[in-house]
Formats: structure tokens, sequence, C-alpha cells
């Protein structure tokens, strides 16, 4: 009798472990699969480059792959432009849970990619090019390409829509709106306001007098502006800080200007408010109440597409998916299932 019940218990656990394994993932897949990219040889943990043809040559970008789902590929489109990968690591505590396949990816010029000094090469059109090319070697397609942009990567995202919708399942804007302008104007106008007058001046004399080397800048900039509207935890995080640490000064300026503090580069003019009624495909805009972008702004962009949807982080900055991680997680991983079952 005791033997039975031993043998009876032994299965029960037995088919308790296979039930979990193949649990472990949203996606039902068991992590053997999950994490099995069929990688012959010496196997990098899903680190690839992948080879990049520009009008100045050809070139390597960084990625890492995380997961196995045909259905679901998302790649990450960091900020900047030419800061890293890095901030957006807290993605690996969330999406493979839900047994989403998704890449990190460092774009041409940042850190883990090849770094060109080519001035040319630092483009809208250009980007988007490349980000097409990192789509084809991960074989993603309209049937399951998902599109995940913040700060100067959601520019990046919704410029790559314009042109390869087709090509996509859906896009994910978050924190960035459709006009720099618009951005600078903000910036100016409403959170300039907020700041001590007095360091706000020493502010606007220091950019005066172009002197954005001078330590006291960002002396300035990081305890009344960063913390308050890049990211508002009291430590930040070790992915966020070596994101900055390794960022391109030379192509961010170039392109943004000298800070986050408004706009000033080859972006100053950039606006495409009035394409945003060609995105067919469904789309999520996120914004937050202590961001850098009007998050009414935000809000109003999801009305602008054929099939949009906002999500709001009322305690969340321009790196809400920090400093409002549950809101901000829980509202993409909805979207994206939504849009997977085609309830969207």
């Amino acid at each position: 009798m005791r033997k039975n019940i031993f043998f009876l218990c032994l299965i029960c656990f037995l088919f308790s472990c296979q039930n979990n394994e193949t649990k472990l993932t949203g996606s039902n897949t068991p992590v053997s699969a999950y994490f099995n990219y069929g990688d012959t040889g010496v196997q990098s943990a899903g680190v690839r480059f992948i080879n990049i043809k520009t009008p100045a040559g050809n070139f390597k970008v960084w990625t890492k792959r995380f997961g196995n789902n045909p259905h679901i590929k998302i790649l990450l489109l960091h900020g900047g432009p030419a800061m890293t990968h890095e901030y957006m690591e807290c993605f690996e505590s969330f999406f493979p849970k839900e047994g989403f396949e998704f890449y990190e990816y460092d774009q041409l010029g940042s850190y883990y990619s090849d770094q060109p000094k080519d001035s040319s090469l630092w483009t809208i059109p250009r980007f988007v090019e490349e980000v097409e090319q990192v789509r084809q070697a991960i074989h993603a397609d309209t049937s399951n390409f998902y599109v995940l942009g913040n700060s100067w990567g959601g520019i990046l995202a919704m410029e790559y829509t314009l042109k390869y919708q087709s090509n996509m399942k859906a896009l994910i804007v978050a924190n960035m709106v459709a006009s720099c302008p618009e951005y600078g104007k903000y910036a100016d106008e409403v959170l300039a306001k907020q700041m001590d007058p007095k360091v706000l001046q020493e502010i606007k004399s220091l950019e005066a007098k172009k002197d954005f080397k001078d330590p006291r800048y960002m002396e300035l900039l990081l305890p009344n502006y960063y913390q308050q509207h890049i990211c508002r935890l009291k430590e930040w995080p070790d992915g966020v800080n070596r994101a900055f640490k390794h960022a391109n000064e030379e192509i961010y300026t170039l392109m943004q200007g000298p800070s986050e503090f408004g706009i000033a580069g080859r972006l100053a003019n950039w606006d495409i408010r009035d394409r945003l009624k060609e995105i067919k495909i469904p789309t999520l805009m996120i914004g937050a109440k202590f961001d850098t972008m009007d998050p009414q702004a935000m809000e109003a962009q999801s009305k602008m597409v054929q099939h949009g949807k906002y999500l709001y982080c009322p305690n969340g900055s321009h790196l809400s998916m920090w400093d409002d991680q549950q809101v901000f997680m829980n509202g993409v991983i909805s979207f994206i299932n939504e849009v997977d079952q085609g309830k969207f």
C-alpha cells in the first residue's frame, strides 16, 4: 500500500514538474524551447552582430536576442541618439515571463556597435534603413514584428513605421512627441518655469555662451531637470547609469543638442504630426506626468493614428519604464497580448 502511494506521489510530482516547465512562459512554451535559438558551435547567450550596409560602407550593429516566439518578435529602439540598449535592460524582468521574443539593440554609432566617424550617417532616413536591415536579419514580418521605441527611439520607430508598416504587426511609442519644435516649446514654456529662477538663469547664461563643457552646466541640470523629468528614482538603476556613461556625445550633440533640456541639433525642426494619420497598424502611445514630453500631446497622438491607444503613467517621467514601472510594463504587455490575440 505504501509503495503504491509512493509511486502515485512520484507520478504526480513528475507531471507537476513537466506542467510547470511548460507554463514558465506566458506562451506555454517550454523553457528548453524558449531559449533554443538553433545555435551551432559556440553559443553566445543570444548576442549577434548584424551586418549593415550604408552609403558610407558596411558596418556591424550589436543585438541580443531573448526567447523564441514566432508570433511575437519585439525590437527595442533606445534613445539618444547614440545612447545604448543598457537602460532598456529592465524589459528582461518582464517580457520572458510573457513568452515574448525580444531584441536589445545598439544602433550604429552606439557603444556596443561600430562607431564610424562619417557625419553623413547620422540622419533619420539612414537610421530607418538600418532598422529595416535588422528586421530582415531577425526574420520578423507583418505577422509578428513589434517595434518599441523610447525617446529618440520613438522618432525612429514612427519614421520606420511610415515607410515600412507593411512589415509590422504593431507600434509602441514611449515618451516621444511627433514634433521636436513642440518638445522644445514644452521645455521652455512649461518645464523651465518649474525650476528655481536663479538656477534657470545660470543655465541659460551658460547656454548663451555655449559653454556646455563647463562642469557647472550638468551640475545644474542633473538635480533640477534630469532627476525631475528624465528618471525620478532616488538612485538611478545601473543600466541607466551605464547608458549615460557609454553615450556617444559626438553623435548625440550633432542630432539632439548639448542636453535633454530642449532640442538644438539636426532634429530641431523634425515634425510629422500631419503624417500620423497614415499609420494604420495598432499603435500604443505612452505619456507620463513628469516627462520631458507633454503627456497631453502623447494622448492626442494616440487619436491621430488610425488605430491608437494611450497609456498614461501618473508617476513616470521620460524613463517611465523605470520610475512608473508596473503601470508601464503592464500596459505594454496588455497591448501586445491584445494585438496578438486579435482583440485590439
